[in-house]
């Protein structure tokens, strides 16, 4: 007979038993994701993570670097576009490729 043990009470119990005959908890039969498969969708969430943090730093460039016809109400300080974009655009760029990279090491 295959055995396991109660992941409440660290008791010895059947394998197919769906409740602890000792702590009378309900023992969940479904079994955890493996790490690969989490390693790979974490790989997918990281590249879209990174797409979108280089998009939004095109248009942040685009709309307060002065390219665009249409004007801001605000005036955004020369650092941001000349510093700040650029880092945003590298890190989400970075991010992508880490994804990319994860999904490889998950096959």
């Amino acid at each position: 007979m295959q055995e396991r043990i109660c992941p409440f009470c660290g008791k010895t119990i059947g394998a197919s038993l769906v409740r602890c005959p000792y702590c009378r908890e309900a023992i969940p039969s479904a079994v955890a994701p493996s790490a690969s498969r989490k390693t790979r969708s974490e790989g997918g969430s990281n590249i879209r993570r990174g797409l979108l943090w280089a998009l939004l730093a095109a248009v942040i460039f685009y709309f307060a670097g002065g390219h665009s016809s249409l004007t801001l109400p605000f005036t955004v300080p020369g650092f941001v576009t000349q510093y700040l974009v650029p880092l945003l655009f590298l890190a989400g760029v970075a991010m992508a490729f880490y994804g990319a990279y994860q999904r490889m090491q998950a096959r």
